[in-house]
């Protein structure tokens, strides 16, 4: 399992990058992951200390440290 989070913290990632920011539904749907996967991988960047969460009017965002 710990191998499949890694796979999705990597796509995730990738859909961030370049992106100004994205909500968690966005990036399940840029990436084809599942809710948790999604969840799973965003734990395993921010951990990493790569992501930046953003309350928003648009609802929560999140974007790559950078």
């Amino acid at each position: 399992m710990e191998s499949e989070i890694g796979v999705a913290a990597g796509k995730i990632w990738q859909a961030l990058n370049g992106k100004s920011s994205m909500a968690k539904t966005q990036i399940a749907k840029a990436t084809g992951l599942s809710t948790d996967l999604v969840n799973l991988g965003i734990g395993w960047l921010a951990r990493e200390g790569k992501l930046v969460f953003e309350k928003t009017v648009k609802g929560d965002q999140i974007k790559l440290k950078g």
